[in-house]
């Protein structure tokens, strides 16, 4: 795949996850398990710890292409909402793993694995499809959260517009 591709691909993608760092590495502890809605089915799901559990998570398999055989490393459970939250210190390593992981797999695109068809049960698109979409994903969460923490009192999360080449929380 050419570089000028994969190079702009990574950018964009290592900044999404950059504001996802700066999200939750900015929330406070009195916030780490509040409600940004309630969900019907658990209020776990609304939680900030959950969602940015994840958004990590789907991240993760989405690296992956398929979900046949996908576990997320431990402690993480995959299907389940854990006993209690997990800790903000689990989810940022997590996090970091989930970036390193992006940044290699972008770097290692050829051609023929960006037109390998993924499938799902709601979607087939191509990888290199998939990982833009995985990459909205994050944008998505990390605004909500990001959006959350400052109708909180929490500010100075801002717009990240490239990866950074050295994470601040790395």
């Amino acid at each position: 795949m050419n570089s000028l591709w994969k190079t702009s691909l990574w950018q964009q993608f290592g900044a999404a996850i950059d504001m996802l760092d700066d999200a939750i590495g900015a929330c406070p502890e009195r916030l780490w398990t509040a409600n940004l809605w309630d969900d019907e089915d658990d209020p776990a799901y609304g939680q900030f710890w959950y969602l940015a559990y994840h958004t990590l998570s789907w991240l993760d398999l989405f690296l992956s292409d398929s979900s046949a055989g996908f576990t997320p490393p431990a402690p993480f459970i995959r299907g389940a909402l854990p006993e209690k939250p997990y800790p903000q210190t689990d989810v940022s390593t997590y996090l970091k793993q989930c970036r390193q992981q992006c940044e290699a797999v972008i770097n290692a695109l050829t051609d023929e694995q960006a037109q390998q068809l993924c499938t799902f049960d709601w979607m087939e698109p191509t990888f290199l499809e998939l990982q833009l979409y995985s990459m909205r994903h994050v944008q998505e969460h990390a605004s909500q959260l990001s959006f959350f923490l400052g109708t909180n009192g929490v500010l100075g999360i801002d717009w990240v517009a490239q990866a950074r080449s050295n994470p601040t929380s790395c």
